[in-house]
Order: structure tokens, then sequence, then C-alpha cells
């Protein structure tokens, strides 16, 4: 049986931690840098998880497994690999998207979740039942047509 050190443990975490960090942030670069440092946490891990290095499984002619080396981790941290370049060009695309449309690359809030969101905070501590009124009008109950804000039923040049 195999010991994971203290020291690797804590560099997952910390890989980990700031990783996630990261993905919560508005900015696509930010969340870009996390993807990265989420992957390369995620194949160290995996590596750590297959233990230390044996001998090649499929090499040797012998059938004494005990000190051959596990390849299902390795297998694993490849195809982590793979998967975290998709997600970095994807990431890198959509930043750039962003940057040339709007000039920057924070992502900005949605002002119809912001309505809803205030509208059911205010509902549900007054107590009241959580039900639209648009639903019997055949209105989108979460459209701006269904609510009594006049901040989402200005026209969008309107909102500052």
């Amino acid at each position: 049986m195999t010991t994971l050190s203290l020291a690797m443990a804590a560099v997952v975490a910390v890989l980990y931690s700031v990783g996630f960090y990261l993905l919560l942030q508005r900015s696509l670069m930010r969340v870009l840098l996390g993807v990265v440092v989420l992957g390369h946490g995620a194949n160290l891990l995996l590596q750590l998880a297959g233990g230390p290095p044996g001998r090649p499984p499929i090499l040797d002619g012998s059938t004494d497994t005990a000190g051959m080396a596990d390849p299902l981790p390795q297998a694993l941290a490849l195809t982590a690999v793979v998967i975290t370049f998709a997600m970095t060009t994807y990431l890198l695309a959509l930043g750039y998207r962003s940057w040339v449309l709007v000039g920057h690359d924070e992502v900005q809030d949605d002002l119809e979740d912001r309505r809803i969101a205030r509208r059911r905070t205010v509902k549900a501590s007054m107590g009241e039942e959580l039900v639209d009124r648009g639903d019997e009008a055949g209105v989108d109950p979460g459209s701006a047509a269904a609510s009594d804000d006049p901040v989402a039923q200005a026209p969008a040049g309107d909102r500052t």
C-alpha cells in the first residue's frame, strides 16, 4: 500500500482552490486561467492516485502483478489533458469574440434575472405565494410584460 505525501496533497488542494476561485470570477480570462489551473490539479491528482512508478505492465512477460504500474491513471491523465486543451481553446474563442464585440471580456449581469430574483425575494419576505400573474393571461411569467417593475418594462436604451 502506498501513502500520499502531505506536501503533494497540499499542492493539489491549493491548485483546486485557486482554480475554483478563478472560475467564479466575472472575467473570461480569469475563468480560462481557472480551467487551466483546475486541469493541472486534476492531472496531478490522477498521477498521485496511480501510486509510485513501477515496472511497465505489458512489456514484462512475468505474471507477477505486484510491481507493475497501473496504466489507468495515466490514461485518465492523458484524457484530462485533452479535455483541458479543448476547454482552453473554446474559452479563448469566447474571450476573443467578447473582446471584439464589446471591448472587454467581463460577463454582464442579466437585467431580467436580477428583476426576477428581486421580485421573488420581495414576495417571499411578504409571505406571498410565488405565482406569476402572467400565467392566466397567456403571457410568459418571466417576461417584462408580466411584471410591475418599471425598470424591466423600460426600453433597453433607457436602462442605466
